[in-house]
């Protein structure tokens, strides 16, 4: 039997998910099917194209149905480290790119709620990977295809 993966996330995004679920098998599914029951009441089913949109429509509710009842069966809930010294999830880390001089806050998060447009960068994510367990002062090498990238952990909160 293969163990389901985990997917690491805080308490506060396990709340919105269950929320949405909540919301998708409630209101939406109701919606839908009352769409669907309309697009019926327009006759021949082998025509109508109402009708195969809200049956699609159907198809594509169930499915994030699904895809969010996995996210909440299999969550891991991560805290903020306590310590300030070492990098983890919840940690803030400014970092300075050796190559550019640019200095950014990247904050490290689980990978349901990553956002790299807004700096939260996932703890499986290579940057998320090479900066965990490290401390200030320290200087990160990643592989990426351009070459290799390199940053000084400036601070960490």
């Amino acid at each position: 039997m293969s163990k389901e993966a985990k997917f690491k996330m805080s308490q506060e995004r396990l709340d919105e998910l269950k929320e949405e679920l909540h919301y998708l098998q409630t209101v939406r599914e109701k919606e839908v099917a009352q769409q669907i029951k309309e697009a019926r009441s327009f006759g021949d089913l082998t025509e109508n194209s109402e009708y195969d949109e809200a049956k699609t429509e159907q198809g594509k509710l169930y499915s994030k149905i699904a895809e969010i009842k996995n996210l909440v069966e299999n969550a891991e809930i991560v805290y903020a480290s306590e310590k300030t010294d070492r990098v983890g999830i919840g940690s803030k880390v400014k970092v300075r790119d050796m190559e550019l001089g640019k200095v950014d806050t990247y904050e490290i998060v689980g990978s349901q709620e990553a956002d790299p447009a807004a700096l939260r960068v996932s703890d499986d994510s290579p940057f998320g990977k090479a900066l965990m367990d490290k401390v200030k002062g320290e200087v990160i090498s990643i592989d990426v295809p351009a070459g290799v990238l390199q940053f000084e952990i400036l601070k960490i909160d």
